[in-house]
């Protein structure tokens, strides 16, 4: 029969290990990241496709029905428009844009962000982002849906040029 001490020891490493299976296989639920953090990876997520021209990945991160005011006062709305919008401007240089979020405020109960920061487009050839061709200011409105944030509008802000 096993000492009182032994069977202690026993028990207390069993819940350590017991403990630690557990943190491993639910980590990321026990650890989830704030609505901001992960807005801030969505947008992170979003300027990566747009760097890699990809249109369809960053289509992923908006609502269909996403409203869209480009930089020169276009107004576009939803999917399809902005779509058709990229498509006409294919035979220009490609570029990307990169928007640096300077404050996301979150409203959990109502299931709404608030962004704001500035963004630079660069020509597709300057893949380390050394001469902007435009920049500004931008403000985007997230919506919490179906367990996602996804962009529902975006205001963009041409400052230069």
């Amino acid at each position: 029969m096993k000492s009182p001490s032994a069977l202690n020891l026993q028990f207390i490493t069993g819940c350590i290990l017991l403990t630690t299976l557990i943190l491993s296989i639910y980590g990321g639920v026990l650890f989830a990241q704030s609505s901001e953090e992960r807005i801030r990876s969505i947008r992170e997520a979003s300027n990566a496709a747009l760097k890699a021209l990809d249109e369809e990945a960053n289509f992923e991160f908006l609502t269909d029905d996403v409203l869209i005011t480009t930089g020169n006062g276009t107004l576009l709305s939803g999917k399809d428009e902005l779509k058709a919008y990229i498509e006409s401007a294919a035979d220009a240089q490609p570029m990307f844009w990169v928007r640096t979020p300077t404050e996301i405020i979150v409203n959990e109960e109502r299931g709404l962000a608030w962004e704001t920061g500035i963004w630079h487009a660069y020509s597709a050839d300057d893949p380390n982002e050394e001469s902007p061709v435009f920049h500004g200011n931008y403000a985007a409105q997230w919506i919490h849906q179906s367990g996602e944030w996804k962009i529902q509008s975006q205001l963009f802000v041409t400052l230069n040029k």
